[in-house]
């Protein structure tokens, strides 16, 4: 095995682990707002890379130019869910609020098999496609496109959330939710904000996944699996652990695919993740 071939895998697994990286953001920063996990943040994925898709099967809109309008698509369906789901059963026992995102997630898998089939979708010849070869190493232009939209879509993140005054009025209201509804600060509202941030960052990915990846039903089951993994890793409510977590994720499933056998390369990420957990099981950055 040469020396590329090894470098090629720890940067295509850095490529990887930015997407998976702003996934998790998404779904960290709803845990760390309301302490509820969204089991139906992969399914929201999955109708990120739809709209993309028929935007571009039937408008001929490349991904890269709708996704605009498939972040503000995506926001609009988090803010749905807050006021039609989230906020009826906010005070009701977590098993309540478990099955209610769990059962959003059975409904939008079914609806999209019911709406588009089974199939299996690819966008051909996107704006961005092939391959760069740097110094023997070579990497999808896609992948490169996807990683760098979702570190902006980070980085715009971390900015919003630490050097706004809407941003620390959210990091009050999850500190404290009565405190910050005496302070003024209209907690509901921040909310229904942190539903649409949320949906949005996943809907980024999807949108940037989409130009290189298979579009179907069960998609966003692989990806928000491992989101799950990365908050828990990271720390919940954690957006600097998020990122850590996807890119260490990414890593790992690169490199154990690679030196030892595709088949077990996610058995080094839930290895990595008990040990962890065995050892902070607040995770890396978690404050509880």
């Amino acid at each position: 095995m040469t020396k590329e071939i090894i470098i090629q895998a720890i940067i295509s697994g850095l490529l990887m682990g930015f997407v998976y990286a702003l996934i998790a953001a998404g779904l960290s920063l709803i845990f760390g707002l309301m302490e509820i996990v969204n089991f139906a943040h992969g399914e929201f994925m999955m109708m990120s890379m739809y709209s993309a898709f028929w935007l571009w099967a039937l408008f001929g809109l490349d991904p890269l130019y709708a996704l605009p309008l498939c972040t503000m698509l995506l926001a609009l369906m988090g803010l749905a869910t807050h006021y039609g789901i989230i906020r009826p059963i906010l005070r009701a026992p977590m098993l309540a609020q478990i099955c209610a995102t769990f059962g959003l997630a059975v409904f939008l898998r079914a609806l999209a098999q019911f709406l588009w089939t089974p199939d299996f979708r690819t966008i051909q010849h996107p704006l961005v496609e092939g391959r760069v070869d740097i110094m023997g190493i070579y990497l999808g232009l896609p992948q490169i496109v996807a990683s760098a939209g979702c570190i902006v879509g980070f980085a715009a993140l971390y900015l919003f959330i630490t050097r706004t005054e809407t941003g620390l009025a959210l990091q009050a209201t999850a500190q404290d939710r009565e405190a910050a509804s005496l302070m003024g600060i209209p907690t509901d509202r921040m909310y229904a904000l942190g539903w649409m941030i949320g949906a949005a960052c996943v809907g980024v990915a999807g949108v940037l996944l989409s130009t290189f990846y298979f579009v179907f039903p069960e998609v966003g089951l692989q990806f928000a699996l491992l989101a799950y993994v990365a908050v828990a890793l990271g720390g919940f409510g954690s957006i600097f652990g998020a990122l850590l977590a996807g890119v260490l994720i990414g890593l790992l499933e690169s490199l154990g695919g690679l030196l030892i056998d595709p088949s077990f390369k996610v058995l080094f990420i839930f290895t990595l993740y008990l040990a962890v957990v065995f050892m902070r099981p607040q995770g890396l950055f978690g404050r509880f």
